[in-house]
């Protein structure tokens, strides 16, 4: 069943759990995704970025998401727009079926420059004024993700900041938190706090300094009724980075954000964590193995099907680790007119203290 990311977000809060959300690109990446929720019963958020529309297409992407919802009719599903760059691509998600959308206004449009803090309240409340009178729920960011390490913001689908980042935009100002959710009435809010999207976001394991969990406790205690989201939060796990190595890959050593830190944040308000990289890395790693192994094989499923099963055991444990497994069952899906009438009528208007 599909429902809004709304919907999904103030049933983690009133039970106090995180929920992934998982970037999906093609038909395996989905089914892993959709096959793990069942697994655990967990509800579930598909999310995709400008990048993965322009792979698979609008069109094909449209039926995918149908396709999955109609062969799991007891998973709660939001599909939602990852890193809009601008009203026009939340509105075309909304055409497509997206349930939720997100508009990044941290970036300006071209997705590289920063953005000032009026842009970003200016073009997040079009959208949400638009997204809310179809029922549809809206994400803002923020701050700029980046490293603190680096000072640079690295790129996902082609979505990243250029250049080096002062610390002013690689954290959020919690008191510009305030004012944004008061001004833009998101849903949920990005926070910047020293992750970054890829593979590459610490050369050690990260401690106080280069991971500013702070910023998330801080934010959760003036807006303790906003959903808060971390981004940039793949954990890399060593093991996947051995398997990928083991069979031919050439990845350096590189460190995520410790799933012990996520549940950190869930503690903290955060309720949607983004996971891609992980994912990728999985699937990479069990096609390196087959392809290794098995020199002479060019059947495809023979690639994918391992792939997507690794895949799917690495959404298992993050629906379990984030406190999401079990909890599909008690969520009663709201309809899109009926979220619409909510927000017009006031009842989902952000609580500000």
């Amino acid at each position: 069943m599909l429902i809004t990311l709304r919907q999904l977000l103030d049933h983690a809060a009133e039970h106090d759990y995180g929920i992934p959300a998982f970037n999906v690109n093609n038909m395996e990446q989905g089914l892993a995704i959709l096959k793990a929720a069942k697994r655990t019963g967990a509800p579930v958020i598909l999310q995709a970025s400008r990048g993965a529309r322009s792979y698979a297409g609008d069109f094909l992407l449209q039926y995918l998401i149908k396709g999955l919802v109609a062969s799991y009719p007891t998973i709660p599903i939001c599909m939602h727009q990852d890193h809009g760059n601008s009203q026009g691509t939340c509105m075309t998600a909304i055409q497509y079926g997206f349930t939720s959308v997100m508009m990044d206004g941290s970036l300006e449009a071209d997705g590289r420059t920063p953005a000032s803090f009026a842009y970003n309240v200016n073009i997040t409340q079009q959208v949400t004024d638009m997204a809310h009178f179809g029922g549809v729920s809206v994400e803002g960011e923020l701050g700029v993700l980046g490293s603190l390490e680096t000072g640079m913001g690295d790129k996902e689908d082609g979505h990243g900041a250029d250049g080096i980042l002062s610390e002013d935009q690689l954290l959020t100002d919690p008191e510009q938190a305030v004012e944004f959710v008061k001004a833009t009435e998101v849903d949920a809010l990005a926070i910047a706090m020293g992750t970054s999207h890829g593979a590459y976001k610490f050369s050690r394991k990260p401690d106080g300094d280069i991971l500013a969990m702070h910023v998330i406790e801080e934010i959760h205690k003036r807006l303790p009724d906003t959903h808060l989201v971390m981004h940039g939060s793949s954990s890399v796990p060593q093991e996947l980075q051995e398997i990928f190595n083991e069979f031919g890959g050439e990845m350096p050593q590189t460190f995520g954000v410790p799933v012990e830190e996520i549940e950190r944040g869930i503690k903290h308000g955060v309720r949607k964590v983004n996971i891609d990289t992980d994912c990728r890395l999985a699937m990479a790693g069990a096609i390196r193995k087959v392809a290794t192994l098995n020199k002479g094989e060019f059947d495809i499923r023979k690639f994918l099907k391992p792939a997507t099963d690794a895949m799917e055991d690495l959404c298992v444990d993050r629906f379990e680790r984030f406190g999401a497994a079990g909890k599909a069952d008690s969520i009663k899906p709201i309809t899109l007119s009926e979220m619409s009438k909510r927000y017009q009528d006031g009842a989902l208007k952000p609580k500000i203290q």
